[in-house]
């Protein structure tokens, strides 16, 4: 343990971590009987297992309605549409996310507004989302990052004072709770993704939630083609599309429901051990608690590098040759990405609007020195293996700390692919996460 294992030393782990995605004994009978029931795809709306799952899904969250739909990004945009975003409307978003969240806006004919994050939450600023208020504004995005929630009582309070509606973006944020209110279920419409490695899985779909009837029928409209085939007691006359959810996945997102509670416990644990470990660290700090979260939820483990002697790029890469997989740019400020091609070209709404002269430096800060993210399941794994596991994180983030120096006179071309920004990398790689 004396030579970091970048420098050809032995690593701190060999040993695969737990594997993910999980599922159960019973989503095989599920899945035979979506087989032999001939009923493979998502129409009528909602279909069997999609009603069932929007029920307790919904109800988990304290959410009225529930529709599942195809993905993330989709559920995004028609929450976008329900809650009346028309065409150069502007809608405030974190900048320190997954560009997805932005492009949203620009499908639903929006203009996304870019509001630096809290430097302790990474979560949407509430301060310089009223700061980037104009009178085009008509929404706002929070998103409920990796394992904090923005502070939705103050942006309530700032959304109500500007009769502007709430889109919550809790891809990262299945079964969290905040003060209270489950995630979700706090602003107008909540969103989640299912895609491979989020906290629930079927692959990929999504589901909106929503305690407004108006919107949860304008939803139905749009995932329906058109047919409002639940409620219809608005009337709503929406062009829709073919959002639905397979019958397929929403199978298999009821067992993705029944483990979500232990393994949340169990990432739960996994983080406050780590969190614990790091604390005692010079160049490394864990993200502060945050008391408003009464139920916790754990997308990635996310901690502060900070450390001068070595650039956190480096830093990546050098714990990934420990065995601990990780990722520094994990996300670029939205307006830096070269994923996020917004122009009066592609959308004819942004004719005045420079996404150049944008800087949100807390952002910028957190995408190019100081972010370190874990992706889940590397604390979910069982029992005591648990405890193994986190202290071999621990260990290898002390390991590489305590060597920083050798580091630091090694060769700059160490950071090889961490170097890059997702954007760079190779056209297979460049979105792994989502």
């Amino acid at each position: 343990m004396s030579v970091l294992a970048i420098l050809g030393g032995e690593p701190v782990r060999r040993d695969p971590f737990s594997r993910w995605p999980r599922y159960l004994p019973s989503d095989a009978a599920r899945l035979e009987q979506v087989l032999e029931s001939g009923h493979w795809g998502g129409f009528p709306v909602p279909s069997r297992y999609a009603a069932e799952f929007a029920e307790k899904f919904a109800e988990l969250h304290g959410a009225r309605y529930g529709l599942c739909i195809a993905n993330g990004t989709i559920a995004l945009i028609a929450a976008l549409q329900a809650a009346g975003i028309k065409f150069g409307d502007e809608v405030i978003v974190p900048a320190y996310t997954w560009d997805g969240t932005a492009t949203a806006v620009l499908f639903a004919g929006g203009i996304p507004v870019f509001a630096d994050v809290d430097p302790d939450t990474y979560c949407l600023d509430v301060q310089a989302a009223a700061r980037a208020i104009t009178p085009r504004t008509r929404a706002i995005i929070p998103v409920h990052l990796a394992m904090r929630f923005t502070n939705m009582e103050a942006l309530i309070a700032l959304a109500r004072s500007n009769n502007l509606k709430i889109v919550e973006d809790c891809a990262h944020a299945h079964g969290g709770e905040f003060q209270g209110r489950g995630a979700g279920s706090i602003g107008d419409l909540g969103c989640f993704s299912f895609q491979e490695s989020k906290l629930m899985t079927a692959g990929e779909g999504g589901i909106v939630l929503t305690s407004n009837l108006a919107h949860f029928e304008h939803l139905q409209s749009q995932v329906n083609c058109g047919r409002a085939s639940l409620t219809d007691q608005f009337q709503q006359q929406v062009l829709g599309s073919n959002y639905r959810m397979t019958e397929w996945q929403a199978a298999m997102l009821l067992g993705q429901l029944e483990m979500l509670p232990p393994l949340a416990e169990k990432r739960a644990l996994g983080a406050k051990r780590l969190s614990a470990a790091l604390r005692s660290l010079d160049g490394v700090r864990p993200l502060p608690p945050q008391p408003g979260i009464t139920r916790e939820t754990n997308y990635c483990y996310v901690f502060q590098y900070r450390d001068p002697r070595v650039s956190r790029d480096l830093f990546c890469t050098a714990l990934e040759a420990e065995g601990i997989p990780c990722d520094g740019r994990f996300y670029e400020p939205v307006y830096r990405s070269p994923l996020f091609c917004a122009s009066p070209e592609i959308s004819p709404q942004l004719r005045d609007t420079d996404y150049s002269k944008v800087h949100c430096p807390v952002s910028e800060r957190a995408a190019y020195h100081e972010a370190v993210w874990l992706p889940q399941f590397l604390l979910i794994g069982a029992g005591d293996q648990g405890d193994r596991d986190v202290d071999d994180i621990a260990a290898a983030i002390a390991k590489v700390l305590r060597h920083s120096d050798d580091l630091a006179s090694a060769d700059p071309s160490l950071a090889g692919q961490k170097a890059m920004s997702r954007a760079q990398r190779p056209r297979k790689e460049r979105a792994k996460n989502y």
